[in-house]
């Protein structure tokens, strides 16, 4: 079973063990980070490791994790890391073609909501890597995603202990919690940049000043 694995591994391995196994949720999909981020905070209620250490421990992790997906499609290009994702067991062409779509309408911001998406935090990164994103913009929003999506199910998983399995109910009301945020982001910059310019905003209109010679 993946949760007594999991606990094994933490419970031998410390916060390293925590790390590994966050960072392949990553690289496994179908590994469900609402199922061992909650796990860590199981064993740091049990005093494996203190709690701040398990957030140090499962964000570098998935930072980690990240970081090699963004490897992989940058060095792959989109047609061999599509052709890739359609051989990992369990996952659908389909699910990275969406993540694809969401990180192009959307932009930086996909990286750093897409953490806390189930499915979209292990395929984000894939697609930051084939338009090959700036490294250390990329390296922050993930920073930034992932510690947020952490401390939720970490914390959840320390509060409940025994009963940390309760925490993945609630997975997909925040799921759609941060879609909806999304959304409704685009449409208020949209909206903005619509009246700035009816407005004849220079900085809307993208004016360039001239240069002096």
């Amino acid at each position: 079973m993946l949760a007594d694995w999991a606990v094994s591994l933490m419970e031998s391995l410390g916060g390293v063990g925590a790390a590994v196994v966050v960072g392949l949720d990553n690289l496994f999909p179908p590994i469900p980070s609402e199922l061992v981020l909650p796990l860590a905070g199981f064993s740091a209620s049990k005093g494996v490791f203190s709690l701040p250490a398990a957030l140090f421990w499962t964000t570098l992790g998935s930072v980690a994790g990240a970081v090699v997906v963004y490897y992989a499609g940058l060095l792959l290009g989109r047609t061999r890391t599509r052709n890739l994702v359609a051989r990992i067991p369990l996952v659908r062409v389909t699910d990275f073609d969406r993540t694809e779509a969401w990180f192009t309408r959307h932009g930086t911001k996909a990286v750093f909501f897409g953490r806390m998406v189930p499915l979209f935090r292990s395929f984000i990164s894939l697609p930051a890597g084939v338009e090959r994103m700036n490294l250390p913009k990329f390296l922050i929003l993930t920073t930034l995603g992932s510690l947020i999506w952490n401390t939720l199910f970490v914390g959840a998983g320390y509060l409940l202990g025994e009963n940390w399995h309760r925490v993945e109910s609630y997975a997909g009301v925040f799921q759609k919690l941060v879609i909806v945020t999304v959304c409704a982001a685009v449409l208020l910059f949209v909206a903005t940049r619509l009246r700035q310019r009816s407005k004849g905003d220079p900085e809307a209109t993208a004016v360039l000043p001239r240069v002096k010679r």
